[in-house]
C-alpha cells in the first residue's frame, strides 16, 4: 500500500514538475532567433540599446524622455484626461481590477524616495521600495530585458516632473490573486532577471528592432497569447490576444491572418502614424501606443521594429482574410437586409453613412474608410464595437482623429447590431454578437481609451 501511494505521489511531482516546465518554456521571446547570442559588452557591431544616435551626445534626461517614450509607460499610468504619470488608470484582469500607480516624483505617493537600486529592482524584477512583488501588468518580465543604464535614464527623466500628490487606488482583486506573497513563485518561474542579448546571427537592426520591441515597447504584452498561469506563452508568439475587451491582432508573417501580406512601407506607416492606406487605423490601446510612444521613435528606429517583425515566425489565427473590396454604392445593392441586420443598417445609416460612405470608402478621411481594415474582417466585431462605444480621438501628425463615441447614446442592443452590419456589409463575414457581448467588452474596457466626448 505504501509503495502504491508513494507511486501515485511521483506520478503527481512528475507531472507537476513537467506542466510547470511546460509552462515556462514560452517565457523567453527571443528563442526562435536562435541561442547565438552574446553579453552586451562583447557585442561589437553596433549601440544597440539606449537612445538612437541622434541622441547619443544630448543630457541623461533628454535621452530618459525618449526611452519613456519608447517604454510606452505614459499609458498606463495616466488616466485619461488626468495628469501624466500620476496612476490610477484601471487595469482590467480575468481576476480582477488593478489600478496603475502614481510614477511622479512625489515622495510620499509616487516615487520620489526611490533609489537607483530600488528603481532598478521595480524594472528588473517586479519589486517595490517596500519590498512587496508589483503585480504583472507592470511589465518587468519585459522591462527586465532593459539595461541599468536606460532604465535609470527613464528615472532622471521621472525625477524632472512636477511632483504629483496622488494616492494609489486600492486594488479589487479575487482571491487567492490578491495574496501578493504568491507572486514570489510566479516570479521565479516567469521572469528571467536577465538584460538584452544581442544575437550575432542578426543585423544590428534586427538586434535594435528586437531591443525596442521586447525590452521597451513590450509588444507581447498585448499581442502574445497567455498561458495557464497567464503569462506570455511565446510558442504563439505575436499571434493575437484579447486584452482588456480590445482585439490586439496577429502581428506575425501569417499571410491570411497576420501582416504576411503587408509590405514594409505599410508596417512602418501604421507603427508611427497608427494608419496604413488599406490596412485601416489604430484605435484604443493600440492607438494609444502609437500617439503616446511609437510617433515619437525617429525613422531608423521604427524601421529596426519592422526589421524585427519581419523575423517573427508566422501564426495562423482564426480571422478570414481581408476583403478590400468596396461595398455597392447603396444599401439596398447587393446584400439581402435579412443578411446584414436591419436595424443595423438603420443605425448606420443615421449615424455612421456620411463619414464612412455606403461603399466602405471614405469621402472624408482615409482614416474612416472601412474597407480592409482587420477589425471589420474580424467576425468577433470586438474592436467594432470597442470604437462605437469609445469613439476615437487622436492626434498625429497628420492632424486629429475624431469619431463621437456613442457608447452613451446607443444600446447594447443597437451597438451590437451596427457592429454585426458593419461586419457582414464590409468585412469577409458578418458578426454575431449580442447586447450581451456588448455588455461584457464594456465591461472588459472600463477604464476609456482616449474616449471622445459624444456630440
Amino acid at each position: 500500500m505504501k509503495k502504491r501511494i508513494g507511486a501515485v505521489v511521483a506520478v503527481i511531482v512528475v507531472v507537476g514538475l513537467g506542466f510547470a516546465g511546460w509552462l515556462v518554456l514560452g517565457r523567453d521571446p527571443m528563442s526562435f532567433a536562435g541561442n547565438a547570442t552574446v553579453a552586451l559588452e562583447d557585442y561589437r557591431d553596433a549601440t544597440v540599446t539606449g537612445a538612437p544616435a541622434q541622441l547619443a551626445g544630448a543630457e541623461l534626461v533628454k535621452r530618459g524622455e525618449y526611452l519613456t517614450h519608447a517604454a510606452d509607460c505614459q499609458a498606463c499610468h495616466t488616466v485619461p484626461g488626468g495628469t501624466p504619470f500620476a496612476g490610477g488608470f484601471a487595469i482590467n484582469m480575468p481576476f480582477g481590477t488593478l489600478y496603475s500607480t502614481n510614477i511622479t516624483p512625489d515622495k510620499e505617493t509616487g516615487i520620489g524616495t526611490y533609489t537607483d537600486a530600488q528603481f532598478l529592482a521595480a524594472v528588473h524584477q517586479g519589486i517595490r521600495a517596500d519590498g512587496d512583488y508589483l503585480y504583472p501588468a507592470m511589465p518587468y518580465t519585459s522591462y527586465t530585458y532593459m539595461t541599468d543604464a536606460d532604465a535609470l535614464a527613464i528615472k532622471a527623466y521621472l525625477f524632472t516632473l512636477a511632483p504629483v500628490h496622488a494616492p494609489a487606488k486600492p486594488n479589487q482583486l479575487s482571491w487567492p490573486f490578491s495574496q501578493r506573497r504568491l507572486l514570489a513563485a510566479w516570479t521565479a518561474m516567469f521572469n528571467p532577471d536577465e538584460r538584452f542579448r544581442p544575437n550575432i546571427g542578426q543585423s544590428p537592426q534586427w538586434n535594435r528592432g528586437a531591443y525596442l520591441a521586447e525590452a521597451m515597447g513590450h509588444c507581447g504584452e498585448c499581442h502574445t497569447p497567455r498561458n495557464l498561469a497567464y503569462a506570455l506563452d511565446n510558442r504563439s508568439k505575436f499571434a493575437g490576444a484579447l486584452t482588456a475587451g480590445w482585439r490586439a491582432y496577429n502581428i506575425t508573417g501569417d499571410k491570411e491572418s497576420g501582416i504576411g501580406d503587408w509590405n514594409d512601407e505599410d508596417i512602418y506607416l501604421y507603427l508611427s502614424t497608427g494608419h496604413a492606406s488599406g490596412h485601416g487605423g489604430a484605435a484604443g490601446p493600440m492607438g494609444e501606443a502609437t500617439d503616446d510612444s511609437l510617433s515619437y521613435l525617429v525613422p531608423d528606429d521604427v524601421h529596426a521594429l519592422v526589421s524585427y517583425l519581419r523575423s517573427i515566425p508566422a501564426h495562423a489565427s482564426d480571422l478570414p482574410r481581408t476583403v478590400t473590396t468596396p461595398a455597392p454604392p447603396s444599401h439596398k445593392e447587393g446584400m439581402p437586409v435579412a443578411d446584414a441586420d436591419a436595424r443595423g443598417e438603420k443605425i448606420f445609416a443615421g449615424a455612421c453613412a456620411s463619414c464612412h460612405d455606403w461603399t466602405g470608402v471614405s469621402p472624408v478621411t482615409g482614416f474612416a474608410t472601412l474597407t480592409g481594415v482587420r477589425a471589420v474582417n474580424d467576425p468577433s466585431a470586438a474592436n467594432v464595437a470597442q470604437t462605437v462605444v469609445h469613439g476615437v480621438n487622436r492626434t498625429t501628425a497628420g492632424g486629429r482623429i475624431f469619431m463621437p463615441a456613442f457608447g452613451a447614446g446607443y444600446s447594447d442592443d443597437d451597438i451590437a447590431a451596427v457592429a454585426n452590419y458593419v461586419t457582414a456589409r464590409f468585412g469577409a463575414k458578418g458578426a454575431h454578437l449580442t447586447a450581451k457581448d456588448v455588455a461584457d467588452l464594456r465591461a472588459q474596457a472600463a477604464q476609456p481609451h482616449k474616449e471622445a466626448p459624444d456630440g
